[in-house]
């Protein structure tokens, strides 16, 4: 298997408010998308969001379960200025802050908000990451 991820799908209880708050946040809809189901491309990978109860019978997966999935998505940014900058933005485009910017243990910057369907983003200033031109993330060898 090749080490890349290149599509993360969130289950989400309403696809249409979803991608409202996306797009608040200043990202385009892929013109794949349709009324179930909104594509985000995400430099070189993409965002699904897709009904929950849909997306658990697509797994063969029961939809119950609240809390905490064991999974936070993350946005690596330039400074500890704009992580601050991003959660403002989430906020204003109907985020829940969890957690506000600070600086962490292990010498970066970094804060948490939540989108409409709860799912967690860290936006982190890490100084050990390099981010390219592109806004990918480059790992230190």
């Amino acid at each position: 298997m090749e080490p890349r991820i290149s599509l993360v799908t969130l289950g989400v209880a309403d696809v249409a408010r979803s991608r409202r708050f996306y797009e608040a946040l200043g990202w385009k809809a892929s013109s794949a998308s349709v009324e179930s189901t909104a594509f985000f491309q995400l430099g070189g990978m993409a965002l699904a969001l897709f009904g929950k109860a849909a997306l658990a019978e697509d797994a063969c997966l029961p939809p119950e379960g609240t809390g905490f999935g064991g999974i936070t998505l993350a946005q690596n940014v330039h400074s500890p200025e704009a992580v601050d900058a991003l959660l403002i933005e989430a906020e204003r485009a109907g985020a829940r802050i969890l957690k506000p910017g600070q600086k962490v243990f292990w010498g970066g910057y970094c804060g948490y908000f939540a989108d409409p369907d709860g799912y967690p983003w860290e936006v982190a200033w890490n100084p050990g990451f390099k981010i390219e031109a592109d806004g990918s993330l480059r790992l230190p060898e």
